[in-house]
């Protein structure tokens, strides 16, 4: 997908708006529909059927009538292809959508008049009903493009999304290998030695947003003050996902373009951030401890710069079991849960003289280099070259 930043008009916002409420309903209307069929309460009707259905709801309600139709049909068609991904294990159950939260329609056949450039930082896409709508011309628009999707986040920003596959970022051909440690005190620590870190809210923007949720927990629900105080607070929490996003595609492009190889720890990030809390009957322990922690893992985006290398550099990533990466010694490989002193330092007690030493998070990326390095070398023979050819001893585990 190729994002840019919609402009457009008062009214055509109130146009744009009227598109995301008649998706929205058409959108909820299947899920009722087919979860009748679910409780075993009658057929579930298909693509077909519902645009049948579709077509008389129109003659009868004035107010559907007046949005487009290509809006109201492509929403029930990405309710069919989203129950498809259910049925075939692949996506969750589709379920609701909220009002400010899923906002977003999308236009199918497009064609290549309908998009235009008008300046040097300004383009033009054409959307039924509303007319041409500007955009910020970011970047070149994709050729070829058959669809775009126009959506709303949580801030009030518009923007228009064109559906295309971008081309892979070529290997270098050098044969080397790089380790990735993500962590939460350094975002991602490479084999190399270099330490990167997603760039965090400033101190006074911390401060504020801190301001900004005591605010919103004193307003009065449904009141102006509510209102103004979430929509302060979602610009803000905007900024950082901005910050995280960019920080993401500079990074893993970075990365595809200097390795062939980019290995990384196979991580169930989704169990990890599972919350401590428990039940009534059995409480958790550590619950505000776990949920700091889980902050913390969520705000340097694990998920998705592992998602963004497999998207930019297909087949050359490699996800290695995280076991004892962070108690091993990449030098000898001796493993031992005391050699990391403490989040940052290691020293193991193992080596020869002083022992070795250096930065924790490098040195659980080396071992996952090291890792990643036998396994292609195992597979495709001794092509790979650097640092991964240093062979550990045999690990040693001790308490």
């Amino acid at each position: 997908m190729s994002r840019y930043r919609l402009q457009p008009t008062p009214a055509q916002e109130a146009a744009l708006a009227g598109h995301c409420r008649h998706a929205r309903y058409v959108w909820n209307l299947a899920v009722e529909q087919h979860s009748f069929w679910w409780l075993g309460r009658g057929g579930a009707p298909g693509f077909a059927a519902q645009c049948r259905r579709l077509t008389e709801a129109r003659a009868v309600y004035p107010w559907l009538a007046e949005g487009s139709i290509v809006v109201q049909q492509q929403a029930l068609k990405d309710f069919a292809q989203a129950r498809a991904n259910f049925f075939g294990g692949t996506h969750k159950r589709p379920t609701w959508r909220k009002r400010d939260r899923n906002e977003g329609f999308r236009i199918v056949a497009v064609k290549a008049e309908d998009v235009r450039r008008l300046s040097r930082h300004v383009g033009e896409v054409r959307v039924p009903k509303v007319g041409w709508v500007r955009f910020r011309w970011s970047r070149p628009v994709p050729a070829g493009v058959k669809s775009y999707r126009i959506t709303r986040d949580a801030a009030g920003r518009r923007h228009v999304a064109f559906a295309a596959i971008p081309r892979p970022i070529p290997a270098p051909g050098n044969g080397e290998v790089v380790g990735v440690d993500r962590g939460v005190v350094v975002s991602a620590a490479l084999s190399t030695g270099e330490l990167l870190t997603v760039a965090p809210l400033r101190q006074t923007e911390q401060k504020r947003l801190v301001r900004l949720e005591r605010r919103l927990a004193r307003a009065k629900p449904g009141s102006a003050r509510r209102a103004k105080a979430k929509a302060a607070l979602a610009r803000l929490k905007a900024r950082r996902k901005d910050r995280r996003k960019d920080w993401v595609e500079k990074t893993s492009t970075d990365l595809a373009r200097r390795f062939d190889v980019i290995a990384v720890e196979d991580l169930k990030i989704a169990a990890m951030t599972r919350s401590a809390r428990g039940t009534a009957e059995k409480p958790g322990r550590g619950v505000r401890q776990k949920a700091g922690l889980n902050r913390g893992i969520l705000a340097n985006g694990w998920g998705l710069l592992v998602t963004r290398l497999e998207d930019k550099a297909p087949g050359r990533v490699i996800r290695v079991d995280p076991a004892f990466t962070g108690r091993r010694c990449s030098a000898c490989g001796f493993v031992d849960r005391r050699a990391r002193e403490s989040q940052a330092r290691f020293r193991c007690r193992s080596c020869a003289h002083a022992g070795h030493a250096g930065h924790a998070d490098v040195n659980a990326a080396r071992n996952i280099a090291h890792a990643a390095g036998h396994a292609v070398a195992a597979r495709e023979g001794p092509r790979v070259t650097g640092p991964v050819h240093r062979e550990p001893q045999p690990a040693l585990l001790i308490a």
